[in-house]
């Protein structure tokens, strides 16, 4: 097996104080990256920062909220100021404000597409310009999720931004290939404060609290575990072993790995001259609207009993 190095490397980990963000941090660490921690809580990125020393890694911590353009240009300037370049930017950070949408207000959504959306942006950006400066190429490995792929019941605001960042991963991809900056989005499943409060999977979660190993069904059929199984997948993708890796959408959780489909026609149908809506109407349930497409995130399969 190719060893993951990442000796002479340094990443920025954005929302990377608690959860996923923290695990994808240590992972880094410990395939010997030089690591930026961020949190919007001070504390809480010092002590993220703190474990990872512990652990005999390399960390130093950043407070700032994600979305602006000024926050991106710090965390870019502070892995530089302490380590003297930048390797690789993962962008994690998020919040969720969840509703349906005829109650979600323009606060609800803007404050979801800011932080997730615009800070991916910005994060992504400040990294690119300072990658193809060094002129030796880089990683940009974004955070997707399962509900940007196939939409989510509530999850207006999350689930757009989440869709939005396959499409810049695989818009960005196309754009940084000659500067050697691979572009690529995890689509993490886990136990986490969010999916916790799912009552399917809060007997299990609190039981894997407790040290008991979560069952087959939920850790190959549903791809679900714990944070730490995610993150196996971002030291990967920053390696050199992924070096003609770009430009995908990677789900992981629990025993799983898999490749996520672009969006793509399943069906087609002609008319000459053009189509009238009559001629469609005509037509749709025997040709491109004989089979469509499913939406949202299927419901966990529990065995019965």
């Amino acid at each position: 097996m190719p060893s993951i190095d990442l000796t002479g490397k340094v990443a920025v980990v954005t929302g990377s104080g608690r959860g996923l963000g923290l695990a994808y941090a240590h992972a880094l660490a410990a395939a010997s990256a030089s690591v930026v921690v961020n949190d919007v809580d001070e504390a809480v990125a010092e002590q993220a920062a703190k474990s990872i020393a512990q652990a005999g890694g390399r960390a130093v911590a950043e407070a700032v909220a994600v979305g602006p353009a000024e926050a991106a240009d710090r965390l870019v300037a502070r892995a530089v100021d302490a380590y003297g370049r930048l390797d690789i930017m993962v962008t994690n950070a998020g919040v969720l404000r969840d509703k349906v949408l005829w109650k979600m207000t323009d606060d609800d959504f803007d404050t979801v597409v800011g932080v997730h959306l615009k800070g991916t942006f910005t994060c992504a950006r400040a990294a690119a310009v300072r990658m193809r400066e060094q002129g030796e190429g880089g990683r940009l490995i974004l955070v997707g999720s399962p509900a940007g792929q196939r939409g989510n019941f509530g999850q207006t605001n999350y689930a757009a931004a989440k869709a939005g960042i396959a499409a810049m991963t695989r818009t960005w991809s196309m754009e940084l290939a000659r500067a050697g900056i691979t572009v690529n989005a995890i689509v993490p499943v886990a136990a986490t404060a969010m999916t916790e409060t799912i009552p399917a999977f809060a007997p299990y979660v609190e039981a894997m609290r407790r040290g008991e190993a979560l069952p087959d069904f939920l850790r190959k059929g549903e791809g679900f575990g714990t944070a730490e199984d995610c993150a196996a997948l971002v030291p990967f993708l920053a390696s050199q072993a992924a070096a003609d890796v770009t430009g995908q959408c990677i789900g992981i959780g629990g025993d799983k790995l898999a490749l996520w489909s672009h969006p793509q026609e399943t069906a087609v149908a002609y008319a000459d001259g053009g189509w009238r809506p009559e001629t469609i109407a005509d037509v749709w349930h025997t040709s491109v609207g004989r089979e469509p497409q499913t939406v949202g995130i299927p419901a966990p399969k529990f065995p019965e009993g």
